[in-house]
């Protein structure tokens, strides 16, 4: 049981958590912090947290479960402002998509990387964000990768597993860099993939037409392009190194897809499309 939650980054995911608790009856009161206070308003005006601070300092205080889901670029100054107010009980953990760039934030804003920090990240979401689009059932049998280092507090990592599953997730643990090359293919290559191709197809002559005739196969595709621009910024920033990779792979296979095609390689196009879908069925009913 959470005595006090405070979620710093009230929105999607940290309102969806905030719900979820609040449902299962998990957590007895969830304070929210943020820069707009009109947003923090609104939260709790839809009744997912009970009141707000726009001083993380002060948001801290008292809480003995503090979640970070702000944008990686952001995670450094959070750290540093709330270093000094954190209970001595208190556990620290996030929502970043990227572990090394957040431990990392950690480190320099701590000195250290404390033992009561475990590094977390929900494999949740829609295209959608903000505080209004969260909804209670977001984490209900959808994965949740903790990153513990090899320091980090048993208690804390038990108590932030516990959290998750109140919220209905299945809790995973995972090395930092394992996660990273991971969520660069499985994640951060997709959404970059979809950025591109809708800017591409904007920035065509007859974009009006493009998008008017624009089939049910696009907008599946293109879906997660609604996401947040400037969280998707961050982790490619932060996980560069490990989507650059994913990225050249990719490169390589669409060039073998493009020599395929203007050699008239019927053969090899089928066998392409053919293992892809036997991949995809896997997934899928897996």
């Amino acid at each position: 049981m959470i005595a006090r939650l405070c979620i710093i980054g009230v929105g999607l995911i940290g309102g969806s958590l905030a719900r979820a608790l609040r449902e299962a009856g998990y957590c007895r009161e969830v304070v929210g912090c943020g820069r707009d206070s009109a947003h923090l308003q609104q939260a709790v005006d839809l009744g997912v947290i009970d009141r707000y601070s726009t001083d993380p300092a002060q948001a801290v205080t008292g809480a003995d479960m503090v979640l970070v889901a702000v944008p990686l670029g952001a995670m450094e100054t959070v750290f540093k402002a709330i270093r000094d107010h954190l209970d001595g009980t208190a556990v620290l953990t996030d929502a970043g998509s990227a572990k090394g760039s957040v431990i990392e934030a950690a480190r320099q804003a701590f000195g250290t990387v404390p033992d009561f920090f475990v590094p977390g990240h929900p494999i949740a979401g829609t295209e959608n964000s903000g505080v209004a689009a969260s909804f209670s059932g977001l984490y209900r049998d959808r994965r949740v990768i903790l990153t513990p280092l090899e320091h980090t507090s048993r208690e804390a990592l038990a108590r932030v597993r516990a959290m998750w599953e109140a919220a209905g997730a299945v809790v995973v643990r995972m090395d930092p860099r394992h996660h990273d090359a991971v969520l660069a293919a499985t994640s951060h290559l997709p959404h970059v993939l979809a950025f591109t191709l809708v800017d591409s197809l904007a920035r065509l002559g007859d974009r009006g037409e493009v998008f008017e005739f624009a089939a049910g196969g696009f907008r599946d595709f293109t879906r997660i392009a609604s996401s947040d621009p400037v969280m998707w910024r961050d982790i490619c920033l932060a996980n560069g190194d490990a989507i650059q990779l994913m990225i050249e792979r990719f490169s390589e296979d669409l060039q073998s897809l493009n020599r395929a095609v203007q050699e008239h390689d019927g053969q090899r196009l089928l066998e392409i499309f053919s293992s892809a879908k036997r991949a995809r069925d896997r997934f899928t009913r897996d």
